[in-house]
């Protein structure tokens, strides 16, 4: 499908749904075998069956998940599992994601990998295919997801992304479904790079909006920025603010086994131990961050500084970093990307973590392991560094990403301990996943409790 096309699309459906939804007032109901949508004179009695809260069926429905990352889906998923709920996903199929985001963990075996989730998290992805993915949006055969999705029988969806496709026409067809919906947004104004942009958020704007608003839809933000608002005019006040974070009993610092698991790869137990673990592609800044450490960081007069880097680089792209890294003058011990839940150990035995350009969802995994963070400066990364446990460099300034790293190592030990104590006191009091888990929890009962009450 080409760019034009998805907008076209858009176009007609968010119409037809304003037109048929909004104005006409027509009742409609789905026939017993068929998704087509039928007139009905006569207001259809509801089927009410009594539903235990305490155990919820929760179905996620989100456009990409890998089973070996990190993202959100991941971790609230197996809490949600853990708190006694019973929880599925439905996710794309790989074949048409972008190399760009497969890459990093892989495409293999994906089957066999999605069934080590399931039998670890207890969490079972299904998995849908594509016609294709664009601009960072996948975008479903339409029936063959509905059908998926219907087929779980969720007592309530959580649509992630409010504003993809996908989150878009589960919101055009809310009024239809025999189950209720909720929906979170990620975005940041910044992160919006699409030339399209301004388009798209009128349309929202005026047909999207306020079927939110009107069939009094849940939004999460995960996030504290007031895009939702700004950009999609969903007044904050609709919105639930509830953050990322971690699983702090496992992301954890442990002194001793530091040394024993720097001398496993062969680093120095006194050097100052800089790690980066994330794709080294151009969003996450890879090349700044090889062109950063390429050239000496050691004075003779400080403790050495080493670098563990963990994550695959592909393409050509991947090729210049991996030759800039090569061919560094300080030492590097390269990993290929790890699991998630087996990075504990590499923030473990490091002193500092870097990110170069975009911040990923490792942030919380790193400061909960008490490692402070060198960041670019931005609205939210200079929202975290308040708290003393990171520092903002100059976005896109090699030359001051190297001073302020080293400007770190030297500083005295009780007071750079002072960065990871702060980092982890952080953590535990705002980003501690498994109390937020149970917050998001919460309002997906608040919404099928509603749903019952005024459907």
């Amino acid at each position: 499908m080409y760019p034009f096309q998805q907008h076209y699309y858009l176009v007609v459906v968010a119409l037809f749904s304003y037109w048929h939804g909004e104005q006409r007032k027509i009742n409609l109901k789905f026939h017993k075998k068929s998704l087509n949508p039928i007139k009905s004179h006569k207001k259809p009695k509801k089927q009410v069956k009594p539903l235990n809260l305490k155990t919820m069926k929760i179905v996620h429905l989100e456009d990409f998940i890998h089973p070996d990352a990190g993202y959100q889906v991941n971790l609230l998923g197996r809490l949600q599992v853990l708190q006694g709920h019973e929880v599925q996903v439905v996710t794309a199929e790989l074949d048409k994601i972008p190399s760009e985001l497969t890459d990093f963990f892989g495409r293999d075996d994906i089957i066999g990998r999605d069934q080590r989730f399931e039998n670890e998290t207890g969490v079972k992805i299904h998995r849908v295919p594509l016609f294709g993915f664009y601009s960072g949006r996948a975008i479903f055969r339409p029936f063959r997801l509905l059908r998926q999705v219907i087929s779980t029988k969720p007592d309530v969806l959580f649509v992630h992304g409010e504003d993809t496709l996908t989150g878009i026409v589960f919101i055009l067809i809310s009024r239809w479904l025999p189950f209720p919906i909720v929906l979170d947004c990620h975005m940041l104004e910044m992160a919006s790079k699409n030339k399209y942009r301004e388009y798209f958020r009128w349309i929202y704007k005026r047909f999207i909006t306020p079927i939110i608003l009107k069939r009094k839809i849940p939004l999460i933000r995960v996030v504290d920025s007031d895009f939702v608002q700004k950009c999609l005019g969903i007044p904050l006040s609709h919105t639930d603010l509830l953050s990322f974070g971690t699983d702090t009993d496992h992301f954890k610092p442990d002194p001793e086994k530091k040394a024993s698991l720097r001398k496993e790869l062969g680093l120095d137990p006194n050097a100052f131990l800089v790690v980066y673990a994330g794709k080294l592609d151009e969003h996450k800044g890879g090349k700044f961050l090889s062109s950063a450490i390429s050239r000496s960081l050691n004075d003779p007069s400080n403790r050495p500084i080493e670098f563990l880097v963990i994550g695959n680089a592909v393409g050509e792209y991947g090729e210049t970093v991996e030759s800039e890294l090569a061919g560094s003058q300080n030492k590097i011990v390269r990993l290929p990307t790890q699991r998630y839940f087996d990075l504990a150990r590499f923030y473990q035995m490091a002193d500092l973590s870097v990110f170069p350009k975009q911040c990923s969802m490792s942030f919380f995994e790193a400061q909960s392991c008490g490692l402070p963070i060198l960041f670019e400066e931005n609205e939210i990364n200079s929202q975290r560094a308040e708290y003393k446990s990171a520092v903002t460099f100059e976005p896109e300034s090699i030359e001051d990403f190297r001073a302020k790293l080293i400007e770190l190592s030297k500083l005295p030990p009780d007071e750079y301990a002072e960065y990871g104590k702060n980092a982890r006191k952080h953590v535990l009091e705002k980003y501690d996943f498994v109390p937020i888990a149970k917050q998001f929890t919460e309002v997906l009962a608040r919404t099928i409790k509603q749903w019952k009450t005024h459907s």
